[in-house]
């Protein structure tokens, strides 16, 4: 007598036995078309090997059905396996059938051959391939894949011009067939492309590890008018010329140069632009924190002239901390057309501090001691110059009217 757990087992077997051939076909059809979802010919993946087998290696690549990879792939100049059960291997994906997924690590290397069937896979599915620089021809290099000719151009060789091309035969380089023709007599490769796409995989990652406002640290890679470019772990950022240091930076070479090391924070990250904006002034301390205690108002201090506009003199006090001397605290009661007819550029003066606006950043200055009496004398010989220009001829020299002038101060 059957139990029930025996009858069950027989019902399960007459329902699966009812199903139709086409039902397992549909659904077999539907699982590869699954896989195609996901995985690409020409895709990298990372797969552990299952088992080593007399032709073929089996590895579980987190896809329905196994990845299978020849045997002679991973065979060394000796005949010895390179690999064992349980490692990680990487690997292209070539194509599927019935469930089995071919992969291969790169066409045209050590035992993997490189026929012209192979490289024909291989262009049809993007997998790499490998290749012996052989010599140089017009306009490129001959490149040696398997019992196959190759022409790789110059602009395809490497990222940037290459200095010295001769330098390059003999090497052993990963390529990419952008052309096959004529059943692989006319195959052109290009390593740029490879290149080009490991650099954008790079690039991805970098972005993937950063944040704004994060300090990191990088490596002068230009130095321009308007700042300094940065490598930051395969991103390039720029460093505006503002963004340098608290102080005024007239020249960037005077302060930043190529190869130099030095920490940043990240300021802006535009994506879509593909532009970081870096500072080195925000990794430093705030100059204006301190102001008010070494920059109290109706303290004296002295200064250095650091530019002339319009409407006044601007006084640097110390790093990063400027003072304004308004163009009226210039004449001393007397109209002046511009600073620079009482102070010059470069100068050092005496200045009060009259007033301190933390919030915008602004100290408004007047000035003191000599500076103050200096000043005065230059407005007064600027006065007395502009009234020259004004008398007409026959009333005396400019130094006449200063002696006359003397004369009534001393009554």
């Amino acid at each position: 007598m059957k139990s029930k757990h025996d009858i069950d087992d027989d019902e399960m077997i007459e329902e699966a036995n009812e199903m139709e051939d086409g039902s397992f076909a549909a659904l077999f059809e539907e699982s590869g078309k699954e896989n195609k979802r996901w995985i690409e010919p020409g895709q990298k993946l990372t797969g552990k090997v299952l088992k080593i087998g007399s032709e073929w290696i089996f590895m579980d690549t987190g896809q329905k059905g196994e990845g299978v990879i020849e045997r002679k792939e991973f065979l060394d100049i000796d005949g010895n396996i390179t690999v064992k059960e349980g490692d990680f291997v990487s690997a292209y994906f070539l194509s599927s059938n019935h469930g089995e997924m071919r992969f291969t690590t790169r066409i045209g290397g050590g035992a993997s051959g490189g026929g012209s069937t192979q490289l024909e896979k291989a262009w049809q599915a993007g997998v790499p391939i490998e290749g012996v620089v052989e010599k140089e021809i017009k306009g490129g290099y001959e490149i040696k894949i398997g019992s196959s000719r190759a022409f790789c151009p110059y602009s395809q060789i490497a990222l940037r011009r290459v200095e010295n091309p001769e330098a390059l035969i003999g090497t052993r380089l990963t390529f990419q067939i952008s052309e096959y023709a004529e059943n692989g007599r006319n195959i052109i490769v290009s390593r740029r492309a490879l290149l080009e796409e490991e650099q954008r995989r790079l690039k991805e990652e970098a972005q993937a590890g950063i944040s704004e406002g994060m300090t990191v640290t990088g490596t002068i890679t230009s130095v321009q008018d308007y700042g300094a470019f940065v490598d930051i772990g395969g991103l390039e950022g720029l460093i505006p010329v503002s963004e340098i240091a608290w102080s005024r930076v007239k020249d960037v070479r005077d302060v930043l140069t190529v190869g130099q090391q030095l920490k940043v924070l990240i300021k802006t990250i535009d994506k879509e632009k593909e532009r970081i904006s870096l500072s080195i002034k925000d990794t430093l301390a705030d100059p204006w924190e301190q102001v008010p205690v070494k920059y109290p108002e109706g303290s004296f201090h002295a200064g250095v002239v650091a530019r002339l506009d319009s409407f006044g003199a601007f006084v640097t006090l110390g790093d990063g901390v400027d003072g304004l001397l308004h163009i009226s605290k210039l004449g001393s009661g007397k109209r002046i057309n511009h600073p620079r007819e009482v102070v010059k550029e470069g100068e050092e003066i005496e200045v009060k501090i009259e007033n301190i606006d933390r919030g915008s950043r602004r100290i408004s200055l007047a000035l003191a001691g000599p500076a103050r009496a200096a000043a005065e004398e230059e407005a007064t010989l600027s006065e007395f110059r502009r009234q020259a220009d004004d008398v007409p001829k026959g009333m005396g020299t400019l130094a006449d009217m200063l002696k006359s002038k003397t004369q009534k101060r001393k009554k």
